[in-house]
């Protein structure tokens, strides 16, 4: 975890190379006190990808599946619209 302060992201070359390095959310303090939390796009991405396999893992453990001709047949009344 990295936490600085927010003074610091005046550089911003400098901030946006530690969200690369890193690879984790940067937290941004303001008088001590969390304001922000800042990332690179990759770990954007990866986080956001994860967090939606998870929840299609557990959609899947719970039974909540559609079929794949299924699926296409109600995207194409949804969007042939």
């Amino acid at each position: 975890m990295y936490i600085m302060p927010i003074r610091d992201m005046k550089d911003t070359t400098k901030t946006a190379e530690i969200c690369e390095k890193t690879k984790e959310p940067v937290f941004v303090t303001k008088n001590g006190y969390g304001k922000l939390v800042i990332m690179s796009m990759e770990t954007y991405e990866q986080k956001i990808l994860l967090a939606e396999l998870m929840q299609a893992k557990q959609q899947a453990l719970n039974g909540e599946t559609v079929d794949g001709k299924t699926l296409i047949k109600e995207l194409k009344q949804q969007y042939a619209e």
